[in-house]
């Protein structure tokens, strides 16, 4: 009898059960005496489950793995620690310049970067020559500029050899670089003039001249750009590695496809930081008066706008006191309008960040935002109509009459907000995003402010207008 899809899939897990390959590593280096053995075994997993295994293990047991593994593989192990400082520490200056030495120029200076300036600055002191110049090199770009995540470990051969010589070139080169999925081709001048893909390369002729598999219009940034202008450029590529070119063309170096991720996880990161009113993003390890600093100059802008708003309903005081259950309804006008805002503003940034709009498409999204900021009040709206009149009827014991009148203003005081928190939702980053400040700035906790001080009027105006002055509640 054939078996089942669910049961099949079920035979296939107890069949091939997932490995817990770090509890492994920790046994296998535990048991293991014999250093050749131990080094053989340790061949077969990826850096990044030993460097798992290594938080694992005492002080002890760490040093006697690094005299097994060796500087060059220690070195691939130590990329994948998000704080390495306290491993580089357990080893010798000289054995620590070493494992430096062996790393990427932008992973080298990643590690370095967690270490206090005087070690970082001796161990950068004790590197190889290549090294020590490749570091000096990153560390020479602001903190900004693309050519400081970029990395020296790529494949470059000049567009005068023959398919058959470049392969050559490829293979000699390939013992120094494991980038080699994308192979850089330079001009006579020694200038950018395309790449080609190592695939092309392969089952190319081998007597074909190399400028007919060159793609000579493959995309570059330069090493000065800022990263926050060209990271969406590079990601929309999708290519395995781009290069970074100086002024006059050359080739600097190289962003591979984990450099590109990480540029758009940190772009990413720093946005979600602007949209909660900081500066940029937050660290596990920042000083506490650093993150106050982030933080303190939005906080100082929404106390002086709160005040606006805590003004505004000061104004309608005398509704308030003829007429106390307003008052229990505010928080939730206010909530929704803030709410719509923030989305919004979420939609507006994401357009704004991924297409470029002209006018006529700007106010087809503003009408767009309006328009389902009115649909969506006036479906919130009818339903504070009906539940919150039936409520203030039974609880609150004010006739049928008055209770629909004051749950009628909540639902219009609803839909009104609701349309004027989509308009400033999308009008203020797109006044940004013109201004050319990254709209993200327009963080939510502005949005958010802006839309309780247009509530604020619109529900407490409404209540004073058609409750107190018309309908005489």
């Amino acid at each position: 009898m054939p078996i089942s899809g669910e049961k099949e899939v079920t035979m296939r897990k107890v069949l091939i059960p997932k490995k817990d390959y770090v509890k492994e590593l920790i046994k296998i280096i535990r048991v293991t005496k014999d250093e050749q053995k131990l080094r053989n075994l340790l061949s077969d997993y990826h850096e990044k489950d030993i460097a798992e295994a290594i938080t694992f293990l005492t002080e002890t047991e760490r040093k006697h793995l690094y005299r097994v593994l060796g500087s060059e593989r220690i070195a691939e192990i130590i990329s994948y620690f998000d704080d390495a400082e306290m491993y580089l520490e357990e080893l010798s200056l000289e054995q620590a310049a070493k494992v430096i030495s062996y790393m990427d120029a932008d992973d080298a200076l990643d590690v370095l970067d967690d270490l206090s300036e005087s070690k970082k600055n001796e161990i950068v002191s004790h590197l190889d020559a290549d090294a020590q110049k490749d570091v000096q090199k990153l560390l020479s770009y602001e903190e900004d500029e693309i050519g400081s995540c970029m990395t020296n470990n790529f494949v470059c051969i000049s567009e005068e050899l023959s398919v058959r010589e470049a392969m050559s070139e490829l293979v000699r080169q390939a013992g120094e670089h494991d980038n080699i999925s994308t192979i850089y081709v330079t001009d006579t001048e020694e200038k950018f003039a395309g790449a080609i893909d190592l695939k092309d390369l392969i089952i190319a002729r081998e007597n074909t001249p190399l400028q007919e598999i060159v793609s000579s219009s493959y995309p570059y940034v330069y090493e000065h750009e800022n990263i926050s202008e060209c990271v969406e450029k590079i990601a929309d590529y999708e290519e395995d590695s781009i290069p970074v070119l100086t002024q006059d063309g050359k080739i600097a170096g190289i962003l591979t496809a984990t450099d590109i991720v990480e540029l758009v996880d940190d772009a990413m990161g720093d946005d979600y930081a602007k949209l909660a009113g900081l500066t940029s993003e937050e660290d596990l390890k920042e000083p506490t008066i650093v993150s106050m600093k982030k933080r303190l100059p939005w906080l100082i802008i929404l106390l002086f706008l709160g005040m606006a708003v805590s003004s505004v309903v000061g104004i309608f005081e005398s509704v308030v006191a003829v007429l106390p259950i307003v008052i229990c309804f505010q928080s939730l006008v206010l909530d929704m309008a803030g709410n719509v805002g923030t989305q919004s503003l979420a939609v507006t940034i994401r357009v704004l960040v991924d297409e470029d709009l002209d006018t006529r498409k700007k106010l087809a999204l503003l009408g767009k935002e309006m328009k389902i900021g009115f649909l969506n009040g006036a479906s919130l709206g009818v339903m504070a109509l009906v539940f919150l009149g039936i409520y203030i009827h039974l609880f609150k014991k004010y006739a049928w009459m008055s209770a629909f009148l004051i749950s009628g203003c909540v639902g219009i005081s609803l839909v009104v907000a609701m349309v004027i928190s989509g308009f400033v939702g999308t009008i203020i980053p797109m006044f940004f995003h013109k201004i050319h400040i990254d709209p993200a700035v327009a963080s939510g906790p502005l949005i958010t402010t802006v839309n309780d001080l247009v509530a604020v009027i619109t529900y407490y105006g409404l209540a004073m207008v058609f409750l107190i002055d018309i309908f005489h509640i």
